[in-house]
């Protein structure tokens, strides 16, 4: 039976939003999922789904755009009449050392990750205010909270994105809206699958358990965030990361 709830979930193509929406789907949530790019693999991963009566719908949308962030939320409302749960999990990395790294690298990043999550937070607001109720999970970086050689630009946007969760988790409470953040380590996705053998051991030194992270752990949080069990949590910054910000 749908429980006629509604999640747009931002960055939907890549292998961490992808886990989140069919973690949510198999809620029976009604799903929004944007992509920016890989729009047939975003149409492939729907096409795997389970045949059920709620086919999730596509979105493209650049979130570092104020104007197309609000046309996805504009989309999301027009179709079901309300946005109940809102994944701020759009990212880009552009790695490069400080000395290295161009304007371009570091405000494109900053664009993406943190104006991205501030554009769809401000868009979504308004809707969820006018109904009293919702969920915003901002899916952050444990990098954020202990920087990184090479990801200036990355760390300093995760961060900014557990600063403007903190704030909006302040303002939006009184309207009986929760605003969290999950701060993944090193999950096994293509960005990590990318490390070479060395570089992967070196990493793994410094997770006391001693393996990378699954995207359905993130999902799965996401998915305890968003429901009625945790209805009390709101400001809070959860490290996914196997322990490696112990």
């Amino acid at each position: 039976m749908i429980n006629n709830k509604v999640a747009v979930v931002t960055g939907a193509s890549g292998g961490i939003g992808m886990a989140i929406a069919e973690s949510l789907y198999l809620q029976d949530y009604q799903l929004v999922l944007n992509y920016n790019k890989n729009p047939d693999k975003l149409a492939a991963f729907i096409h795997s789904l389970p045949t059920q009566t709620h086919t999730p719908i596509m979105v493209k949308a650049d979130v570092s755009s104020f104007d197309e962030s609000s046309y996805l939320i504009e989309t999301a409302h027009k179709n079901f009449g309300r946005i109940d749960l809102l994944v701020n999990n759009a990212g880009i990395t552009r790695d490069k050392l400080l000395i290295q790294m161009s304007k371009n690298d570091f405000t494109d990043v900053i664009d993406t990750n943190l104006n991205g999550t501030f554009n769809c937070i401000r868009h979504v607001a308004k809707r969820m205010i006018r109904q009293k109720s919702g969920r915003i999970v901002n899916i952050a970086s444990v990098i954020g909270l202990m920087g990184n050689i090479g990801q200036s630009n990355y760390s300093a946007s995760k961060a900014g994105v557990i600063g403007i969760t903190k704030s909006a988790a302040k303002e939006l409470a009184r309207k009986n809206i929760t605003c969290n953040a999950i701060a993944p380590g090193f999950i096994d996705t293509e960005m990590t699958s990318d490390l070479n053998d060395e570089a992967k051991k070196n990493i793994l030194k410094n997770i006391p358990l001693s393996c990378f992270g699954k995207p359905s752990n993130i999902a799965d949080l996401v998915s305890f965030l968003a429901s009625d069990k945790a209805s009390y949590i709101t400001g809070q910054v959860i490290s996914v990361d196997g322990g490696l910000y112990i």
